[in-house]
Parts: structure tokens; C-alpha cells; sequence
């Protein structure tokens, strides 16, 4: 009998963390963009630039967090055949 309910894996996915924080960047920078209105409520020019430069860059943080983290899971098998030092195997031709 197995004393061990659940076998160990290592440790857990590393891109958990950083695609957490590109959500929640998106989130944030969501919500701001939508604060930040000016047919909502007349304000100056100055804080309504100030609200959407730090949404942008918000948005776009996450954005870039998010695809890093997409990139690092989906092209595993890519960089797998890359870190063997090896060229990528080419299809053998038949002889027509």
C-alpha cells in the first residue's frame, strides 16, 4: 500500500507568477483607463495625459508579461530541439 497520496513533480510552473502579474497589470490599467475619462467628468489636460500614459504603460507591461509566459510555455518543444546544439532534422527526399 502507498503511503504517498500524490506522487512529488518538482516544482510548480514558473511562468505562474509572472502571467499572475501581467493580469493583474492588465487589470489595473483596465480599470484606470476607464477612471480616466474626461467625457465623464471635465478635468485638465494635464491629469488626463498623466491617467492614460500610466494606463498605457500598465496595459502594455502586462501585455508583454502575458506573452512572454505564453511564448515560454507554448514553444517549449522549439527550444528544446535549440538547446541540443544540433541543426533540426530535414525530411529525407525520395528518389523520383
Amino acid at each position: 500500500m502507498d503511503l504517498k497520496p500524490y506522487e512529488y513533480r518538482g516544482a510548480g510552473d514558473p511562468t505562474a507568477g509572472p502571467a499572475a502579474l501581467g493580469l493583474g497589470l492588465l487589470g489595473v490599467g483596465g480599470w484606470l483607463l476607464t477612471t480616466a475619462r474626461p467625457w465623464q467628468k471635465p478635468g485638465s489636460a494635464l491629469t488626463l495625459g498623466l491617467g492614460w500614459s500610466a494606463s498605457g504603460a500598465l496595459l502594455l507591461c502586462g501585455l508583454v508579461l502575458l506573452a512572454k509566459c505564453v511564448r515560454t510555455v507554448h514553444g517549449g518543444a522549439d527550444a528544446e530541439a535549440g538547446r541540443s546544439g544540433e541543426p533540426p532534422a530535414r525530411p529525407a527526399r525520395s528518389a523520383e
